[in-house]
């Protein structure tokens, strides 16, 4: 049962977290409007469009971005003043436990944590949609319209593989597809030539060659064109790693399943990173929170400045380490479980040891 006590902390927590997120969202747009102000001017950008397309759905992004840091901002600076004032001297002088003292904290540090979680699972996807057709209309363009060396599983032991894709008439051109029974080639269709019919929903192979080979036999058929049924589209080649935060957790979840199964996964790395990320970043909110309780309780020589100054240092740490190891993650040299949640296992040690370290 919540008390006083606890009403009068978790108002606090989330007022100045709000408050604050919502005072550096405002200098961030600002900045953002200024730096492309030229840029709206010289496209003849509408108005409704800047504030309705864009600006209100930059917005909900930026906030789930830097939840988890202002979280930590927030909690040094307010625990800092009540330090300061004396009233956590005066709690634990009237038998309020350190660790219930911290009982507010956690269900304020809950509430954001669910909030980040649905905003970024569900939420903001769809505003990411709109926000990112404006900046490939407006702003930058990020959709490709051809790829290389395209190569997946589109069905169990059916591999294909494209040297050369465009997506201006749905054509390619270097077509072969391999169908293998377990580790044994049955057959394989090469073209010179590929094209997708929007129409009936096909691809058509054009100067074909198709061997099909029972045991030390090779029948060999050719021909100018063939119609052919595979398990893939064209849209499904010029997938970019821009479009992961436009899908939900279910559709990443059912892309990244698909993508694997098919034996994708060189260019699926940014998917995994959105994806993991998602749940890792509400777990943040928990750490950080400990932390900042732990390191801010204590009333110190230099008022709350020393303390706000270390929770800004610790929270730089905190975004370079998680954007070393994302980098990590698309080089290949580390997993994306690992590079999402290493940050949160580092900093979950070092909250911990702030903690047995905070007076009791």
């Amino acid at each position: 049962m919540l008390k006083r006590i606890d009403w009068y902390i978790i108002r606090k927590f989330l007022g100045t977290f709000l408050l604050s997120i919502v005072l550096v969202l405002c200098i961030v747009i600002i900045i953002d409007l200024t730096d492309k102000m030229d840029r709206f001017y010289d496209k003849h950008v509408p108005l409704e469009s800047i504030i309705f397309d864009y600006y209100l759905n930059f917005i909900p992004f930026f906030f789930n971005m830097l939840s988890p840091l202002f979280v930590f901002i927030a909690v040094i600076f307010f625990t800092s003043k009540l330090a300061g004032n004396s009233e956590i001297i005066a709690m634990q002088a009237s038998g309020v436990s350190y660790n219930r003292l911290l009982r507010p904290y956690l269900l304020s540090a809950l509430v954001i944590a669910l909030a980040i979680f649905f905003l970024g699972g569900y939420t903001i996807p769809n505003s990411n949609k709109r926000r990112l057709i404006f900046e490939d209309q407006y702003l930058r363009s990020y959709k490709i319209d051809n790829v290389n060396k395209v190569q997946m599983e589109v069905e169990k032991g059916v591999i294909l593989y494209i040297d050369f894709f465009q997506a201006n008439g749905n054509m390619g051109s270097g077509f072969s597809m391999e169908k293998f029974e377990g580790k044994k080639l049955v057959s394989r269709l090469t073209a010179q030539r590929i094209a997708w019919d929007s129409i009936h929903n096909k691809w058509k192979a054009s100067d074909y060659i198709i061997r099909q080979f029972s045991g030390i036999h090779e029948k060999l058929i050719s021909g100018a064109q063939i119609d052919t049924v595979i398990n893939v589209q064209p849209q499904d080649f010029f997938v970019s790693a821009r479009e992961s935060p436009q899908m939900n957790n279910t559709e990443l979840s059912s892309y990244l399943k698909r993508q694997k199964e098919r034996g994708v996964g060189g260019n699926i790395k940014a998917f995994e990173n959105e994806y993991y990320k998602r749940f890792s970043m509400p777990f943040a909110a928990f750490i950080l929170t400990l932390m900042g309780v732990s390191l801010s309780s204590k009333k110190v020589r230099g008022g709350t400045g020393v303390n706000i100054g270390l929770g800004l240092l610790l929270s730089a740490l905190y975004v370079l380490f998680s954007t070393f190891t994302t980098s990590f993650s698309i080089n290949g040299t580390m997993s994306p479980v690992m590079a999402v949640w290493l940050p949160n296992i580092i900093f979950t040690v070092i909250a911990i040891f702030f903690y047995f370290k905070a007076p009791k």
